[in-house]
């Protein structure tokens, strides 16, 4: 699949540790796209992570600050071409896909284009709770965006060059990934997602991934994220159900003057005094923040036409 010579493509490899496999990585996307630049980021790797990329034929930076999201930042300011293709170092992603990602991209006229793993996955590429944890983490966040992901946590991703200069990222840890899909929806960029191959870990080695630490710090950062691009949709569900505690108790309490219920009259007030008058400050939040978000986005919009 041959693209425009005069495309500059940039292949970033997050590296934590990844000694058995980083050289390989390297060398089959050496070979895949023999006109790309290769770097690696580092990130903090105690064994021979670093020396075996560099021997291989990639550049390698190093990132002291631990975490993917901060590998991420590092790579976005480091970048200098037109696409950035990145790719985990742990050898479960194939370079022959990474055409397909990129004519994707390209031809799509796409700013982001991810791989889904999820199809086309190997034997015993997902241990089953990975599976159950990626397959609720993204209905949750299809429930709460409106979006129809299936591998929202996919490491093997391109990005165009106005993806890389609009998108501010701003988590440390594997909630990158999440994040990356998100902001991309916040900003209106053009996002697809392309079913990929993906494979076990080879044996030695260890996935980073913590499901439960990693998956409650996805789900915080997503709402974090829908906090600020679209804080109607947060705070307005959060005052809904607030009226609709404060009118359920205040239906009760009407029912206690007919002698239908036996529940408490001040039990029943207390409910209505707490979540009413904490319905109505969201619902001012919700529409503030919302008036905020406007005036933010005609303002980049005016700055990148003045570009």
């Amino acid at each position: 699949m041959n693209f425009d010579e005069n495309l500059k493509i940039m292949v970033a490899i997050p590296c934590f540790n990844e000694a058995a496999t980083i050289a390989k990585v390297v060398n089959d996307f050496q070979r895949v796209l023999p006109q790309a630049s290769i770097c690696v980021f580092d990130n903090n790797s105690s064994d021979a992570s670093g020396e075996l990329a560099q021997k291989a034929g990639a550049c390698v930076y190093h990132v002291f600050s631990q975490g993917k999201g901060n590998v991420m930042r590092e790579i976005f300011d480091r970048f200098a071409a037109d696409v950035l293709l990145v790719v985990d170092g742990d050898d479960t992603y194939f370079a022959a896909d990474a055409p397909l990602l990129l004519k994707s991209l390209v031809d799509g006229k796409k700013d982001m284009v991810f791989g889904n793993r999820l199809k086309k996955a190997g034997k015993g590429a997902f241990k089953k709770v990975n599976l159950i944890g990626n397959h609720i983490i993204a209905a949750a966040i299809n429930l709460l965006f409106g979006t129809k992901h299936k591998d929202i946590l996919s490491g093997y991703r391109v990005f165009s060059r106005r993806f890389v200069k609009s998108v501010a990222l701003l988590n440390a840890g594997f909630e990158t990934e999440v994040e990356l899909t998100l902001r991309a929806l916040a900003e209106k960029l053009a996002v697809a997602e392309v079913p990929v191959a993906y494979q076990a870990r080879p044996t030695g080695t260890q996935s980073k991934l913590s499901w439960f630490r990693d998956g409650f710090k996805i789900m915080v950062a997503t709402l974090m994220i829908m906090r600020d691009s679209n804080p109607f949709r947060l705070y307005g569900w959060i005052s809904f159900l607030c009226f609709i505690f404060a009118a359920v108790a205040a239906l009760l309490r009407l029912l206690n003057y007919f002698e239908a219920t036996t529940l408490p009259n001040t039990f029943l007030v207390g409910l209505i005094l707490i979540f009413a008058p904490i319905g109505v400050i969201t619902f001012a939040i919700a529409l503030i923040l919302s008036a905020i978000n406007v005036r933010f986005a005609e303002i980049k919009q005016v700055i990148r036409r003045n570009k």
